[in-house]
């Protein structure tokens, strides 16, 4: 047995431990309060980042790029992993979770400008990224250093993301979405780990989402408003 999957079952033995009585009140059904769309990143701490430990609270879904996207026969659709707890368990705030030095952003940003070779299942999230960064690649100053436009790339693609849902007919207006962005790189100004808001139901500029949203105005941040 590979000896960090044993070292896993020792913690989730104090998981379970932890943890025995807190699944009470969801064995039979969920109605989870928030949907989080997470970047598959080993360095985005999904649940921990919001301090979770409430079975039920979260449902956390997660991809490469953070996408809210699925292609189907009839054309694009909101994926069935973020759309699912809206139309079936009364979920009334999605919030898609973007991350400082994204690879995803990069490999499309590499793919929109020099060309990349990839694995056909990473290609596949590569292409669903790529229509939506392309605009934002066309606008990026020409004076801007690579780490500065994947970062804001990553912005750009949060707001892609949130019009995206809010656009979709499968998502009612009662729904509000919120575009954030989780910071491990010192790129923003407070501390690591810490998450900055930079859209809400589309609005993404930082004086009007600080007029509107006062109670969170110390986290509404943005490093581009194009």
């Amino acid at each position: 047995m590979h000896q960090t999957f044993a070292e896993l079952l020792e913690r989730n033995s104090e998981h379970a431990a932890e943890f025995d009585s807190r699944f009470d009140d969801v064995q039979d059904s969920q109605h989870p309060d928030v949907v989080t769309v997470c970047c598959s990143d080993s360095r985005v701490l999904q649940d921990r980042m919001w301090g979770n430990d409430q079975p039920g609270h979260i449902f956390t879904c997660s991809n490469i790029g953070n996408r809210v996207v699925q292609r189907t026969d009839s054309g694009e659709a909101v994926s069935g992993d973020v759309l699912y707890p809206v139309a079936h368990t009364g979920t009334e705030l999605a919030v898609v979770v973007g991350h400082t030095g994204c690879g995803a952003v990069t490999a499309t940003y590499d793919a929109l400008t020099d060309g990349v070779s990839e694995p056909a299942g990473i290609e596949h999230c590569i292409d669903l990224l790529k229509p939506r960064l392309e605009a934002g690649v066309e606008a990026l100053p020409d004076d801007v250093s690579r780490t500065d436009a994947i970062n804001r790339l990553v912005e750009y693609n949060v707001d892609r993301q949130v019009e995206f849902l809010r656009d979709s007919e499968e998502i009612s207006e009662e729904v509000t979405v919120v575009g954030v962005v989780y910071d491990f790189q010192d790129v923003y100004s407070g501390k690591r780990g810490e998450v900055h808001v930079i859209n809400v139901d589309g609005e993404t500029g930082v004086e009007g989402l600080r007029e509107e949203h006062p109670e969170v105005e110390s986290r509404i941040e943005r490093l581009w408003e194009y």
